[in-house]
């Protein structure tokens, strides 16, 4: 080959693109989706599972000796320290070295650290390992959700994101029942031992799972995005498309473009509804079985109605799905934290059980919409791939480190102003939600994620 072709097949290479993100979102939800949504799944919901792990293990480690009330609160800090430190770093790792790598290290963490805990000689230790399990789950929660963002079309994305989302807050019930049942018998090393079984297995059948061509195509390997993106079309049935020259120059962003004018908005709003869903999960619907006891209700009373309060969280983030691509995802992020506020406002107005169960029933209902759509949905469709779990990781360490400060807040308000106290602030915090996503959100739904740039 002349010199003179060689410059010109370097030239044609240097302006080709594949256009993945086009040719993924134009494919119909097949069967290939809906792998990609459960084997991501899978680990969701044992980083769901483990989260409210120590719900069931910590009353049995006290119990047995093996702990002392000082150390159980060492162990709930440290979960929440691995966790915001663990969602920075993968952000960072996700954009640096792919979401399949970045998936399967912290999966993979998890798994191994989980068997630590399991055979923990010393509350120390057990210490040490949540701390490290936390690095996995406040990673698997970034990575995840940012990941399956990346395959799924526009039309329905809204609605699996937020499916997604259920199956996380399924593991609520799911470790409360499988804690009732086999702690009495077995012990709780049993729970951990759950937890990094069932992700080393989770880890094991991710392997299959591809890397995202959206990712590929924005450090530049393009024959690489090229394969995967024809595989999956030859998978759905859609017939291949040849790679393409760029219609326009495509900006490329850094680190440093995420604090600059035009990402910085995007930033701040992302870093402000996290805040705001974390103070709602860690500020007040834990805190329901301590308000319920302190407001002279019985143990056993106590349990029965957070149990029956609690199935609304399933339920919201379903309500979610149905919702985020019909009506969109602003209208449903400000129509539920309106819904919350009104809840919020009658909640402590009521005593009679029936109506007390009733109201919190709703006002968690509207929590979880809430949740489904901005840990799952709307946070990841705010950034370019480029700089996605970037940004997804600052924002997820900045709603994180919220849950260090929001119980001490919690119990101050409670003790002074009791539960309308706690109230009071979950309602100031929707109404700068609601204001934030008024003015700088923008409406992902039926958009492709190019779409969205700023650049666009």
């Amino acid at each position: 080959m002349s010199i003179t072709a060689t410059l010109n097949e370097a030239a044609r290479a240097a302006v080709t693109t594949v256009q993945s993100g086009p040719r993924l979102d134009r494919l119909p939800i097949t069967n290939f989706h809906k792998r990609i949504f459960w084997l991501i799944g899978a680990g969701m919901f044992f980083d769901g599972y483990d989260l409210y792990v120590g719900t069931s293990v910590l009353g049995a480690t006290l119990s047995s000796g093996f702990s002392t009330l000082s150390q159980n609160a060492q162990f709930v800090s440290f979960t929440f320290f691995g966790m915001t430190i663990g969602a920075l770093i993968a952000g960072f790792l996700g954009d640096a070295y792919g979401r399949r790598f970045t998936y399967q290290f912290n999966l993979l963490l998890f798994g191994v650290a989980s068997f630590g805990a399991a055979l923990a000689p010393s509350m120390e230790w057990l210490v040490a390992a949540r701390f490290l399990m936390g690095l996995g789950l406040g990673a698997e929660i970034v990575v995840g959700y940012s990941s399956l963002t990346e395959f799924v079309p526009p039309a329905s994305r809204g609605k699996w994101l937020a499916l997604m989302a259920m199956i996380v807050v399924c593991g609520l019930p799911a470790t409360t029942l499988i804690g009732s049942i086999l702690i009495p018998l077995v012990g709780w090393r049993t729970m951990f031992g759950i937890a990094g079984l069932g992700a080393l297995v989770v880890w094991y059948m991710r392997k299959s799972l591809p890397e995202s061509p959206r990712w590929l195509e924005s450090k530049g390997r393009i024959a690489e995005a090229e394969a995967i993106v024809a595989a999956i079309e030859r998978e759905c049935g859609a017939k291949p498309l040849a790679a393409a020259a760029p219609s326009a120059s495509v900006r490329v962003y850094s680190t440093s473009d995420l604090f600059g004018p035009v990402l910085l908005p995007r930033m701040i709003l992302g870093s402000i509804v996290l805040i705001v869903i974390n103070t709602l999960i860690f500020g007040f619907v834990t805190w329901l079985p301590t308000f319920f006891v302190q407001q002279g209700m019985t143990l056993a009373k106590s349990y029965s109605y957070t149990l029956i309060m609690s199935l609304a969280a399933p339920i919201g983030c379903a309500l979610g799905a149905a919702l985020a691509d019909r009506l969109g995802r602003r209208a449903t992020i400000i129509g539920a934290s309106l819904s919350t506020i009104l809840f919020g406002l009658i909640y402590p107005m009521f005593s009679a059980p029936l109506a007390f169960v009733a109201i919190g029933f709703c006002l968690l209902l509207s929590i979880y919409v809430l949740v489904a759509l901005l840990y799952g949905v709307y946070t990841p469709e705010l950034f370019p791939t480029d700089v996605r779990l970037r940004a997804n990781g600052i924002c997820n360490m900045l709603g994180r480190g919220a849950t260090i400060a929001s119980p001490f807040i919690v119990v101050a308000l409670f003790k002074t102003y009791g539960v309308a106290g706690v109230t009071g602030l979950m309602i100031a915090l929707l109404v700068v939600q609601i204001a934030a996503v008024w003015f700088w959100g923008i409406e992902p739904a039926n958009r492709g994620l190019e779409d969205l740039a700023p650049d666009a």
